[in-house]
């Protein structure tokens, strides 16, 4: 009977390490996921789409339920096209992601997901992205295939590794996104979408630099053409100035969202200005890309939740 008992014990614990192996396997293949994805770069992409259809909306005085259908192709096919550009380009950077420490965990450096399952992970969520997105417009597939092409092959493939210049022709894959959501539903000849996609473009400079800045050794190390580890600090610290300036006009061009928009707008690009030049006389570099980052980070999250918050029925 104890013999028994001792034996119907051991099956239980053996059963519950079993389930708990398997839990563990399931949150390590989730953690491995949103590391190849870049789930918070995919986010952060999603959020100017979205924006771009919901002001599409707003400007053709239709309601969001009336294309929610379209709204969904749109997201989700997007989504799709931008996961399957970030694989794509995990799977081609392994050897540098090896080098760099703050991508040393990601799935391809680990060799928890194969490289071969990495790169057609990449082509299946890209190719069925472009197929939902072909529901919409031939306007929305366009941009979308510019900004897979120019971030896989313009940027990963060819550029970052050679030229400084990797910056610029990166940020055009993320200044497409606006795009995407108003092409969509409506052909982009507004003022507003083109707006939107510049200041995207414009804003990655800066804050891809801050990035550079904080991670110089690891970008040295790896090889790659950023410009601080190519050119030095001062000029990258000058350069960011230059940039975020540009961006001080661009509200004014969009006093079509509101005076409220246009004012919160201008306030952040002086605040984001004033910071930036603090760095030109600043001891501690690292600790102003640090504060360069969150304020970039955030910058743009509050441009397109206002433009969305300003244009939504209950406003005002």
């Amino acid at each position: 009977m104890n013999h028994m008992s001792r034996q119907i014990v051991t099956s239980s614990d053996i059963d519950k390490a079993g389930i708990a192996s398997d839990r563990e396997s399931q949150a390590s293949f989730v953690s491995d996921l949103k590391a190849l994805l870049k789930l918070p770069v995919l986010i952060a992409n999603a959020v100017p789409v979205f924006a771009g259809f919901w002001l599409a909306v707003y400007f053709t005085e239709s309601t969001f339920a009336a294309h929610f259908d379209t709204f969904s192709l749109t997201i989700f096919g997007s989504t799709l096209v931008m996961a399957g550009a970030l694989a794509i380009n995990n799977w081609y950077d392994v050897d540098i992601d090896t080098v760099m420490d703050r991508t040393k965990s990601r799935p391809t450096v680990t060799g928890n997901i194969s490289l071969r399952t990495v790169f057609w992970i990449g082509m299946s969520a890209s190719i069925l992205g472009i197929m939902m997105l072909a529901f919409t417009t031939l306007e929305a597939v366009i941009y979308a295939l510019i900004g897979w092409f120019t971030y896989v092959v313009l940027y990963t493939m060819w550029s970052k590794r050679r030229y400084t210049l990797n910056t610029v022709i990166g940020s055009i894959s993320g200044a497409i996104t606006p795009l995407i959501g108003w092409g969509a539903l409506d052909s982009v000849s507004h003022i507003v979408p083109i707006v939107l996609a510049l200041i995207i473009f414009i804003w990655q400079m800066p804050h891809t630099f801050a990035i550079a800045i904080q991670k110089y050794d690891e970008y040295k190390a790896a090889n790659v053409a950023m410009l601080p580890v190519v050119h030095g600090m001062e000029i990258t610290k000058r350069q960011m100035v230059v940039y975020i300036a540009c961006l001080l006009p661009l509200p004014l061009y969009l006093s079509s969202l509101g005076t409220a928009f246009v004012v919160i707008a201008t306030l952040l690009n002086v605040g984001y200005l004033g910071l930036a030049i603090s760095g030109l006389f600043s001891t501690d570099t690292r600790k102003w890309a640090d504060n360069m980052f969150m304020v970039s980070v955030n910058y743009l999250m509050i441009i397109f939740v206002a433009a969305i918050i300003v244009t939504a029925p209950w406003f005002g």
